[in-house]
């Protein structure tokens, strides 16, 4: 694990097999109001706190209850981990974000990794997909999701990518397109269909 951010587990996590969805929001906050939504709606329980000396010293009051603001959610039957956070991550702190993510999901022996980005588009909002790996791109293929061949991918996911690729980790990156400054919910609507066929068994109700 990176020295940077650790994770702290609190409740048992077995997601051998399964997937694990970035909700980090280093580009954009479709992602996280996405991944928020899917917890939300999809019975996912508390499974670890993500902390850093680096992070703001701050905690989330929800429900009357103090939270960090950074987490993982856990459905040990649906084998899917996210990774939620209030917080959007210095650009300093992303390659070690990444970090993170590759090793935990190394050690948890989960297959993929799900991560996000809004790219600017037109008013017609898409979703492309970018993969580490063959066995990465022919999930997005069997999704219906239109494969991305050129492209920069910023951020966390970047990083996803590369070091999925160097290390045979199969990352996907799901590129959202939005025109609005603001909160698309348009664009964070067409992402929650879009992980839906990406992870079985998983919702959202924006």
């Amino acid at each position: 694990m990176t020295n940077e951010i650790s994770i702290r587990e609190i409740n048992p996590i077995s997601i051998e097999g399964g997937v694990i969805i970035n909700g980090f929001p280093s580009s954009g906050i479709t992602s996280a109001i996405a991944t928020e939504s899917l917890i939300n709606t999809t019975d996912l329980d508390l499974g670890a706190i993500i902390d850093s000396e680096r992070f703001p010293p701050i905690s989330i009051i929800k429900n009357g209850m103090p939270n960090y603001p950074a987490r993982i959610f856990v459905n040990n039957d649906l084998n899917v981990a996210v990774f939620s956070s209030y917080l959007t991550l210095d650009v300093s702190l992303h390659r070690s974000a990444a970090r993170l993510m590759l090793d935990w999901t190394k050690e948890k022996k989960a297959s993929v990794i799900v991560s996000c980005i809004t790219v600017k588009g037109t008013t017609e909002t898409k979703i492309y997909g970018v993969a580490s790996t063959g066995k990465a791109r022919g999930m997005i293929v069997d999704a219906g999701i239109t494969v991305v061949e050129n492209a920069t991918v910023p951020g966390i996911s970047g990083v996803l990518l590369n070091e999925g690729m160097l290390e045979g980790i199969n990352v996907i990156v799901l590129l959202v397109t939005s025109d609005k400054e603001f909160p698309d919910f348009t664009a964070t609507s067409n992402l929650c269909n879009t992980l839906s066929k990406l992870v079985p068994g998983v919702s959202c109700n924006l």
